[in-house]
C-alpha cells in the first residue's frame, strides 16, 4: 500500500477558494435564446411540446420574510442553470436559510380540444419546490433529483372560447438544505474541497408544458425477458381506452374492457415523482388508472450491445393520444462461466465491464450540461478511450443522457443519490480506505445508524422512497445494467433490506448493494474500491461476481484548465507522457491479468476533473483528453480475448 499517497488523498474543505472561470466549448458558445431545446423525454415522446427554458426572473430572500414572492425581483436567471453557475448569469449561492423565487410569464397555449389538459413538467428542482400559477399554490415537491409533473389546466386563464390561454404567471419557490441536513444531496457540499464539490440549487433540468387529451397514456413499462425473444409491455391510461401497441412487423390491440386495474407491475408511491403523469397536486386515492398488458415474441431478434446498440421503435396509441418510444432486446445477469466463476453477462454471454466513474459535473453549469452535444461528447469520448460502461455516480442525469447511452452503446451503472447527516469521514472514508479488512466490515443496522449518519428515521424513510422512485423512473432505460444502492457507507443503512426492496421493484438487473466497503453479503456483486493497494481478486464466499468498482484516480493538473492550483487525487503525475505510461501499465499490467482470475468489471476514476479533484481522463473544461487511445488501439480487443479464452 502506498501510505504517502493515501495520506495526501485525505480531503479537506477549501470553501474560501475562488474558482477559476472555466468554460466548456459548448458553454462558451451558448445561445441564451436557444437553451437546451431538445425534447426532454425521448422514451415517451408526444408531438405537443412547449419549452420554457430561457430567461426567467429571480430573487433570493431570507426565509423569514420570503414566504410570498417579492414585489421586486433581483434580476434575470437563465433556466435551467442553477444560480450558482456561470451560465445562469447570477453566480450567487442559495443558503439553507434563504428562498429562491422564480417568475415566468407563460406563452399563449392553444388547445386542440376544449377538454384537453396541460401538464407542466420539471426535470429536476433542487431541493424543495412549491409551484404557483397566478399566485395560487398548486403543489409541492421534495427531493432534488427526480422529475415531477402537475396538471395546471384548471389554474390557467383562458380566452372566451377556452381554446387559448391568456396572461398566466408561473412562479416557483425553492429552498435547499444542501449538506446541512439528512436529505439526499450527492457530492454537493457548502464547504467544497477534495472529493466533494460546489453545492447548487434550484431548477437544473428542462421545464416544459405539453397538451394531452382528456383520456391519455399515463405510463409505460417495458421488460425484455431473459429468453431474448420476448418483450413484455404494460401501458397505463388515466381512463379506460382502446390501446394499440406497434413494433416493427407486429401490432396488438386491447379493448377498454380488457384493462385490469389491480394486475400491474407499476409499484411505488404514485404521488412522489413522474415525468409522464401528474405526480403532485393530485388526490391519488381518487385515481384508478387502467392497465393493459402486451407480450410480443420476436423472430430473429436483433440484440443490443455496446458494439451494436440496436433500438426497436415502439408506438402506443389510443383514440386520441399517441406516444413514440423505443426498447432494446438485451438481458443483464450474473452467471457462472465454464470454470464456475461468477461473471457479469450481457445476453447470457460473459462480458467484461470496462467502466469509468462519471460525476456529471460541468465547470460552467455544475449539474447541468451546457448543451445536448456536451452530453454526447462525454459518452463518445469514453467509448473512444475503450470504455463500455459509465457509472453515473451519486447523481440522476437528465433523460437525454440515458437516451444517448442507449443509442450510442454505453452500459450504465446507476447510483442512488446519497444522503444522511454530516459524514463521519474517519469512520466511513479514511480508515476503510487504508484498512478495509479491519474497518470496512461494520454492520449497518440500528446500532450503527449514528456512525453512518442515519439517526433520522424520517431521513431513512425518505431515502427508501427516493430509491424506489429512481428505479421506477429509469426502469425502461435499456442501457442501465446495475443499480448501485450505497457508496462507501455514505448514509448507508439496512443495505440487505434495501436490496430486497429494490429487487422486488426490478428483478431483471443485478444489484450492487454496497460499493466500496461495508458489504452486507447480499446483492449480486462483491464490490470493492482500491486506490492504494495492489489490485487483486477476492473470491466471494456467497458466489457473487467480483468487481473493482473504483480504482485509478491518477492525477495531472494542467494550467489554464483547472479550477484551482491545488491538486487532489490518488497518485500525482507531472506530464501527459508520465500519466499515459502509468495508465496503460495499470490496465495491461493489473486489470487485464485479473480477468482470468475472476474480475468481472472495473471502474476507473474518472471521466473528468472536477474542481480541485484533477484525476480525470479529461480536464474539467473538456478541452484536453489526457490519455491517448491510439497508444494502445487493440486494448478493447485484448480484453475481450482474455475473457474469451476462459
Amino acid at each position: 500500500m502506498d501510505l504517502i499517497d493515501a495520506i495526501r488523498a485525505i480531503d479537506k474543505p477549501h470553501e474560501d477558494d475562488v474558482l477559476n472561470r472555466l468554460y466548456t466549448p459548448w458553454g462558451e458558445k451558448l445561445d441564451r435564446n436557444n437553451v437546451l431545446k431538445e425534447y426532454p423525454r425521448p422514451q415517451f415522446q408526444r408531438n405537443s411540446y412547449y419549452n420554457l427554458n430561457g430567461e426567467w426572473e429571480y430573487a433570493i430572500v431570507p426565509q423569514e420574510s420570503g414566504e410570498t414572492m417579492p414585489a421586486q425581483m433581483d434580476g434575470s436567471i437563465l433556466v435551467p442553470f442553477s444560480p450558482e453557475t456561470i451560465l445562469s448569469g447570477v453566480e450567487r449561492r442559495l443558503e439553507p436559510y434563504q428562498y429562491l423565487w422564480y417568475k415566468k410569464s407563460l406563452p399563449t397555449l392553444t388547445r386542440k380540444k376544449a377538454d384537453s389538459r396541460f401538464l407542466l413538467h420539471f426535470g429536476a428542482v433542487d431541493q424543495f419546490a412549491e409551484v404557483f400559477i397566478n399566485s395560487v399554490s398548486i403543489g409541492n415537491h421534495k427531493g432534488g433529483y427526480l422529475p415531477f409533473t402537475l396538471d395546471i389546466t384548471e389554474y390557467l386563464n383562458y380566452s372566451d372560447d377556452k381554446l387559448s390561454t391568456l396572461d398566466n404567471i408561473l412562479a416557483v419557490k425553492v429552498s435547499d438544505t444542501s449538506d446541512s441536513s439528512y436529505h439526499s444531496r450527492g457530492k454537493q457540499t457548502l464547504k467544497r474541497g477534495g472529493m466533494y464539490y460546489s453545492a447548487q440549487s434550484g431548477i437544473w433540468q428542462t421545464v416544459w408544458i405539453e397538451e394531452v387529451p382528456d383520456t391519455y397514456i399515463r405510463e409505460l413499462r417495458i421488460r425484455p425477458e431473459d429468453d431474448l425473444r420476448t418483450v413484455s409491455i404494460e401501458v397505463s391510461t388515466n381512463k379506460p381506452s382502446r390501446v394499440t401497441v406497434r413494433i416493427p412487423g407486429k401490432e396488438l390491440v386491447k379493448s377498454p374492457s380488457s384493462s385490469d386495474s389491480y394486475d400491474t407491475t407499476f409499484t411505488g408511491d404514485f404521488s412522489f415523482s413522474s415525468d409522464t403523469y401528474p405526480s403532485i397536486g393530485e388526490d391519488h386515492s381518487a385515481i384508478s388508472p387502467s392497465y393493459y398488458h402486451f407480450v410480443f415474441k420476436l423472430d430473429n431478434p436483433h440484440l443490443w450491445s455496446p458494439e451494436d446498440p440496436y433500438l426497436y421503435p415502439l408506438q402506443i396509441s389510443t383514440a386520441e393520444d399517441h406516444v413514440d418510444s423505443y426498447f432494446a432486446m438485451r438481458y443483464y445477469s450474473i452467471e457462472k462461466d465454464s470454470l464456475g466463476i461468477s461473471r457479469f453477462c450481457l445476453n447470457h454471454t460473459p462480458y467484461f465491464l470496462m467502466g469509468v466513474l462519471d460525476q456529471g459535473y460541468w465547470p460552467d453549469g455544475l449539474y447541468t450540461a451546457p448543451s445536448d452535444e456536451a452530453l454526447i461528447f462525454d459518452i463518445k469520448e469514453m467509448k473512444r478511450l475503450h470504455f463500455n460502461m459509465m457509472r453515473k455516480h451519486i447523481k440522476i442525469e437528465a433523460a437525454r443522457w440515458y437516451y444517448h447511452c442507449d443509442r450510442l452503446g454505453m452500459i450504465v451503472w446507476q447510483d442512488m443519490v446519497s444522503g444522511g447527516s454530516s459524514y463521519a469521514k474517519p469512520v466511513v472514508s479514511y480508515l476503510p480506505t487504508l484498512f478495509p479488512g479491519m474497518f470496512g466490515r461494520m454492520p449497518d443496522g440500528p446500532s450503527t445508524y449514528k456512525a453512518f449518519s442515519r439517526s433520522s428515521a424520517e431521513g431513512r424513510k425518505e431515502w427508501l422512497k427516493e430509491m424506489q422512485n429512481t428505479i421506477r423512473h429509469l426502469y425502461n432505460v435499456p442501457s442501465i445494467a446495475t443499480w448501485v444502492l450505497f457508496n462507501e457507507g455514505w448514509g448507508q443503512f439496512n443495505a440487505a433490506s434495501a436490496t430486497i426492496m429494490a429487487r422486488e421493484l426490478d428483478d431483471t438487473r443485478p444489484i450492487d448493494q454496497a460499493s466500496g466497503w461495508f458489504d452486507e453479503g447480499s446483492g449480486n456483486y462483491r464490490s470493492v474500491h482500491n486506490y492504494f493497494r495492489p489490485l487483486a481478486v477476492e473470491h466471494d464466499k456467497n458466489g457473487r461476481a467480483f468487481v473493482i468498482s473504483e480504482y485509478g484516480g491518477f492525477t495531472l493538473h494542467i494550467d489554464g484548465h483547472s479550477s484551482v492550483d491545488r491538486v487532489y487525487g490518488y497518485k500525482k503525475y507531472d506530464t501527459l507522457d508520465q500519466l499515459g505510461v502509468a495508465y496503460y501499465n495499470l490496465i495491461n499490467g493489473s486489470i487485464k491479468p485479473l480477468i482470468t482470475e475472476g474480475l468481472a468489471g472495473a471502474v476507473y476514476t474518472q471521466v473528468s476533473d472536477v474542481e480541485e479533484e484533477v484525476n480525470g481522463l479529461m480536464t474539467y473544461d473538456r478541452r484536453i483528453t489526457k490519455i491517448n487511445p491510439d497508444l494502445d488501439p487493440s486494448l478493447s480487443q485484448n480484453i475481450n480475448n482474455a475473457l474469451n479464452k476462459l
